[in-house]
């Protein structure tokens, strides 16, 4: 069996991103295919993929894509990174290439998600992605979330695959109730 490349898994990804009218039909039909890439030589990232970065976790875009179309990064942590409370706004897929993700959940309580003030977080479960893991979201309305590696972990890489060019995401301040749209830095590969 010839091995799966990473041009392949994005041309495949492309075609199967309108596989539904639903993100849940779209992440459905992508998984399969970020199983199948992480299941072969993890060889597939070039060195401009795997920068990384002392103060933060490094986001490195392997494709950039238009608004409506996917978009591909490799994200390097090092032991103790961590995004801030999070949503992406789209679907995701996201596979571990080296090390283990861990992502944190949130759930949203308060009534009305389009505002920015008066937001009710809860906490909500864990889940530890090894090597080879396989992880998508949708939006419902929002998914959020934080992920990092723990601070005695080794350094992990994912690939995160998004549902649109993911440029801007909102953070929260859980404390404060709050949320922010900012813009989200990528090294270019």
């Amino acid at each position: 069996m010839t091995a799966y490349s990473l041009d392949q898994f994005i041309d495949d990804c492309e075609r199967r991103a309108d596989a539904g009218p639903e993100p849940a039909d779209r992440v459905l039909a992508i998984a399969p295919l970020m199983a199948r890439l992480l299941a072969g030589d993890r060889g597939f990232l070039r060195a401009e993929h795997c920068r990384g970065e002392r103060a933060h976790y490094a986001r490195n875009a392997v494709r950039v894509a238009g608004d409506d179309e996917i978009s591909l990064f490799a994200l390097v942590w090092q032991p103790g990174q961590w995004t801030p409370v999070h949503d992406h706004g789209t679907w995701g897929v996201v596979g571990v290439v080296r090390g283990t993700l861990e992502e944190r959940a949130y759930q949203r309580v308060d009534a009305d998600h389009g505002r920015d003030e008066g937001i009710e977080l809860r906490r909500g479960g864990v889940v530890l992605l090894t090597e080879g893991a396989v992880s998508s979201f949708v939006p419902n309305p929002d998914h959020i979330h934080m992920t990092g590696v723990a601070a005695g972990a080794d350094e992990a890489i994912s690939l995160h695959l998004y549902g649109r060019a993911l440029n801007q995401f909102h953070i929260y301040d859980v404390a404060a109730g709050t949320r922010r749209l900012i813009d989200v830095p990528h090294f270019e590969a």
